[in-house]
Formats: structure tokens, C-alpha cells, sequence
């Protein structure tokens, strides 16, 4: 893939976008844990992205778009939603039934560290570079401060399984950030690929969730209450439908590296929002993890950097 094709130093549109999926999957581990009280693993993973699935064809078809009739492109679709959706997703709603949301984030937050080297060693025109690595290390150490280290040991560090599930599955979204550049030569809208990719999770999801969890066991004497199913909704159509559309627009114009950084932005969105909507303070902790946040952001763009250089020859 020719270098010109990707962007990878940002422009206020993208981290825009970012910042706004950075919300919507902020807020995606406070629904898990609410559903997860209720509902096993499975069953909410692909109750998700099953009306995910029908939230974007929906808007697809009002938009006058059609599914593809390539099995090539529905295999890409499998493939990708296996990656982005069904081990992650799973792995981190199991975890969430061992360990606290505020580790869980944390130890997502680890994304970027695995996509770095994964990205660099998978894709010529994003190879890892010093500066890239120090803003990744840095931001990882701005999320760990800001979350602190007691919460994490709170969370449950006797649980190694449960943890080594959260890693995993950052693992998994690395080289989902990958293989997701290929859809870019397909020139797919972002919603078609969006949808096509919750649809491959929910083919690959629907039969497994039936045998180990009983998936209509949800509509007899064990029906879930509100909360349960409005967390669901809500995890279905905005931190998954609508933020992979913002995910594949990212993806397109700023390349894998770039779009992992939202899983640094993640638990600032979390505490963010439970001070706006939950009455949780912030402590100076946070905004010091923060300002390491945005140190590592600003390394790994680079465009902040180079300014400065410039600024002082």
C-alpha cells in the first residue's frame, strides 16, 4: 500500500472523531457491568452486535446503500468482525465478571503498546518509530496514574485470568487495526463496513451463544429488567453502531496506528462523564494523568513535536 494513501499526523476533524469514540466506548464498560449482572458473556456480546447489525442496515438502506455481493468482501467481514467484535468483546465482558471496570479500562488502555509493534512489523507505511513508542509508553503511564494504582489493586490483581482475558483482547483489536486497512482498496462506505463486520461477529456468535448460554432462556421466566436491557440497547446502537462508523472513517484517513489511540482516551472519557452524570469528583491525580495523556498523543501525532523543533532552529 502506497504511503500517500494514509495520513498518519491527524487533523481536527479526526480528533474529533476520536475524542467522540473515545466516548461511546468510554461509557461501553459501565453498560457491560450493569448487563453483566444479569446476562452471561455471550449472550450480551452478541445480543450487541446482533442489533448493532440491524441498527446499521437499517440507515444503510435509508441511505440507498446495499449489502455487497462479494463472498470475498463477507469473508473480509467475518474475518474483521472476529478480531474487532467476538474476542475482544467476549473476552472483556468475561473479564468484567472477574475484575472491576476501572482495571478492565486500564488494562485495555494497553492497546496501543501491542498495536505499535504489531503495526509496525505488519505495514510498511506505519513502521514504529522511536517518538511513537516513547508517546505510547508515556500515555500508558498518564492512563495507570489517572485510574491510580490502589483502584488497580483493587480491581482484583489476584485474578491473573481474567487479566491476561483484558490483554488478549487489546492484542486482539492490534491486528484488528490491521486487517481492517484492507477495506479501504474495496471502497466501501464506512457503514456498509461497519455493518458488515457486526453481521460477521453475529453469524459467528448466534449459534455459539445458543449452546453455552441458552439464548432463549432471555424471553422466559428470567427476563432481564430495564436496566439490563436499556445498557443493552444503548450498547448496541451507540457504542458499537455508531462508534465503528466513526471507527472505519478514522481507520481510512489516519491509518491502524492512530485509531488505536482512542483506547487511551477511553477512561478519561469514564471518569469525565461519571463526574458529569454520576456527581464523582476528579482529583489532581487525574488531570496529571491526563496531561501524560496528552504528552503521549501528541508524541505519537507528532505534529506538535515538529512545530516546536521548528520553532526553536
Amino acid at each position: 500500500m502506497a504511503t500517500s494513501s494514509i495520513n498518519t499526523a491527524m487533523g481536527a476533524r479526526e480528533w474529533l472523531m476520536l475524542i467522540a469514540l473515545s466516548v461511546l466506548w468510554g461509557g461501553s464498560f459501565f453498560f457491560v457491568a450493569v448487563a453483566v449482572t444479569e446476562l452471561p458473556p455471550l449472550t450480551i456480546v452478541t445480543l450487541r452486535v446482533g442489533l448493532a447489525a440491524i441498527t446499521l442496515w437499517t440507515i444503510a438502506l435509508i441511505l440507498g446503500l446495499r449489502p455487497p455481493k462479494s463472498i470475498n468482501t463477507w469473508l473480509a467481514f467475518i474475518g474483521m468482525g472476529v478480531l474487532n467484535n467476538v474476542i475482544p468483546f467476549s473476552l472483556i465482558v468475561w473479564g468484567q465478571t472477574q475484575i472491576a471496570s476501572g482495571l478492565a479500562s486500564v488494562l485495555n488502555a494497553t492497546t496501543p503498546l501491542f498495536g505499535v509493534v504489531v503495526v509496525g512489523l505488519l505495514l510498511a507505511d506505519e513502521r514504529a518509530t522511536p517518538m511513537k513508542l516513547i508517546g505510547v509508553a508515556v500515555g500508558f503511564l498518564g492512563v495507570v496514574v489517572m485510574i491510580g494504582m490502589p483502584n488497580v489493586d483493587a480491581g482484583g490483581r489476584g485474578n491473573l485470568v481474567a487479566q491476561m482475558a483484558i490483554l488478549v483482547a487489546a492484542l486482539s483489536y492490534a491486528f484488528a487495526s490491521v486487517f481492517g486497512r484492507r477495506f479501504k482498496a474495496m471502497a466501501l462506505k464506512p457503514i456498509v463496513i461497519a455493518a458488515g463486520q457486526v453481521t460477521g461477529s453475529f453469524l459467528v456468535l448466534a449459534p455459539v451463544a445458543w449452546y453455552v448460554d441458552g439464548l432463549l432462556d432471555l424471553f422466559g421466566s428470567s427476563t432481564p429488567s430495564f436496566s439490563t436491557w436499556a445498557s443493552i440497547l444503548t450498547l448496541a446502537v451507540f457504542s458499537t453502531a455508531l462508534a465503528y462508523v466513526l471507527y472505519f472513517k478514522i481507520l481510512g484517513s489516519s491509518g491502524a496506528t492512530n485509531i488505536l489511540l482512542v483506547t487511551l482516551l477511553v477512561p478519561v472519557s469514564a471518569i469525565l462523564l461519571g463526574s458529569l452524570f454520576l456527581n464523582e469528583t476528579l482529583e489532581w491525580i487525574h488531570f496529571v494523568g491526563m496531561g501524560l495523556i496528552a504528552v503521549g498523543l501528541s508524541a505519537i501525532d507528532g505534529r506538535l513535536i515538529k512545530a516546536a523543533v521548528r520553532l526553536f532552529r
